[in-house]
């Protein structure tokens, strides 16, 4: 597979978001199967490998999506580009500790769980405006200065918080949500990080698997299932956002792929520095997503895609629940 960097990080251009194995997609599979489908991404070339200190069943079992990465990985720890997140509360540091104190709790915590002596990107998941962004990104720098992590980032962020932040510590990646059903990055955030050498890392690609064209009015959405709350997946939506499957799933007639392989084409073709993590659970969907990067959009292709994009309107945006962002740029 291709490769991209997030800052001074080598990652394969498609990664793999692990979520999906803890919580946020119905009914989990099996530790063992979880476990067999990482190791199956890193066999066909993916090295990078998003997951989270939340990551759990119905979000109340801490560490549990780490524990499985970190079995998966184990003896191959060089082979990966590891990804993880925390979040820093209020109060952790009001009790008396310093932000540089909270944040290296929290990562040892998680390469326990990880079965690691160094964590390749840190994420802080989502701000918290009680704790400045500068505390958090000169506390990330002496974590890297210290070799316990090799870069650092932030997700759902505007670029008034990565431009303050990287003042301080040079940002690796921003992570937020990005597809061709989400595009409000486009406008600063994206051309943001390109200037200033950071990669993009994009969740939720495939439009929480509707530009699949797997998800139709008739689908029922159990357990903690994220997708219940997506406005985007509404039966109405659902309808009134076909314009945008018609249009994937001409492409992808016309190329012999998936509808969800030419979402993940059209962005790495758009843009240099973004790499996408599709989540599944699902192994056969994971390496179907990986192979997207065989795809290859020619100028007129792509374009036509854009064309078609921007005069398309898409109901049930995101932006519209609480995504954490502090306001879309």
């Amino acid at each position: 597979m291709k490769m991209r960097q997030l800052g001074s990080l080598t990652v394969s251009e498609i990664g793999m978001g692990c979520m999906g194995f803890s919580h946020g997609y119905g009914k989990i599979p099996s530790e063992d199967y979880s476990i067999e489908a990482i190791r199956k991404a890193l066999d066909y070339g993916c090295n990078f490998l998003d997951t989270s200190e939340a990551y759990g069943p119905y979000m109340m079992q801490t560490g549990h999506n780490e524990k499985i990465v970190g079995k998966a990985i184990k003896g191959r720890r060089k082979d990966v580009v590891l990804a993880t997140k925390m979040f820093i509360g209020t109060g952790e540091v009001k009790r008396g500790g310093s932000t540089y104190d909270a944040l290296k709790k929290h990562l040892e915590a998680s390469m326990k769980r990880l079965q690691t002596d160094y964590v390749d990107l840190y994420y802080l998941h989502r701000i918290n405006t009680g704790v400045p962004i500068e505390y958090v990104a000169e506390g990330m720098g002496r974590l890297i200065e210290e070799g316990l992590i090799r870069g650092w980032g932030l997700s759902m962020v505007t670029t008034d918080f990565i431009d303050r932040a990287h003042r301080v510590t040079p940002v690796s990646a921003v992570q937020n949500i990005y597809s061709m059903m989400e595009r409000d990055y486009e406008k600063k955030v994206i051309p943001y990080c390109l200037k200033n050498n950071i990669g993009f890392v994009s969740f939720s690609p495939i439009a929480s698997g509707y530009l699949s064209g797997k998800v139709t009015t008739e689908t029922k959405f159990s357990g903690d299932d994220v997708r219940k709350w997506v406005p985007q997946l509404r039966k109405d939506n659902i309808i009134a956002n076909q314009p945008f499957l018609d249009l994937v799933s001409d492409m992808a007639k016309r190329k012999k792929a998936t509808n969800a392989q030419i979402s993940l084409a059209w962005m790495l073709h758009k843009y240099p520095h973004i790499v996408p993590i599709p989540g599944s659970k699902n192994q056969e969907r994971i390496l179907e997503n990986l192979e997207a990067w065989k795809v290859e959009l020619s100028n007129e292709e792509f374009r036509e895609l854009e064309n078609a994009l921007s005069g398309m309107k898409v109901y049930g945006q995101r932006k519209e629940v609480n995504m954490g962002a502090e306001y879309i740029d």
